[in-house]
């Protein structure tokens, strides 16, 4: 391991760590801060190749954003990295959630919890909107990708078909499309 890895990788620990303990609104949210700092700040990676990690994030089993973290760690330092980047992201929810355990018969009934949950619930949705909103602007690039997009909503909006059917469909149309690119056939 490279001395400027263990520098990237306490940092992607910190980093993961911080927002671990103060992000509300699961993966998607976290997904917009990922943006706002390793895009847009330090420039460490593109919106495409962010892109490209939450989908093999999202493909494989497993917590999505711990799946995420664990890539993104990997790409920027290796694979110190991505243990850097993984326990950054998982260690504030298990003590978080150990703690709150520990209380929660008295929490759940608790009136101004319930409130304050009602609050992050309806300040969180902009947040992953946003995310849905900048990320998408890199990934619907073309008619094809378009094409794919509003089948895809409608697939899961109006049948019952797996999400995981309907990525297949997804990169069935995608490689049928390059195939045929390649091919000279238009």
């Amino acid at each position: 391991m490279t001395k400027e890895n263990f520098k990237k990788g306490w940092m992607l620990f910190c980093f993961f760590a911080k927002i671990g303990c103060f992000t509300f609104g699961g993966g998607w949210s976290i997904l917009a801060q990922m943006e706002q700092e390793f895009i847009e700040k330090q420039k460490l990676i593109t919106k495409e190749e962010l892109l490209d990690i939450v989908s093999i994030g999202k493909s494989v089993p497993g917590i999505m954003i711990t799946n995420i973290s664990t890539i993104f760690g990997y790409q920027i330092a290796g694979w110190f990295g991505a243990v850097c980047s993984m326990v950054g992201i998982a260690l504030p929810a298990v003590v978080i959630l150990s703690i709150i355990t520990l209380g929660y018969s008295v929490l759940k009934d608790n009136l101004w919890v319930a409130s304050a949950l009602r609050g992050i619930r309806a300040a969180v949705v902009p947040i992953i909107l946003s995310a849905t909103f900048s990320l998408g602007k890199s990934a619907l690039k073309g008619k094809l990708c378009w094409i794919i997009c509003i089948t895809a909503a409608g697939l899961c909006y109006f049948t019952t078909l797996n999400n995981i059917v309907i990525i297949v469909i997804g990169i069935g149309f995608a490689l049928i499309r390059m195939g045929v690119l390649k091919n000279g056939v238009h």
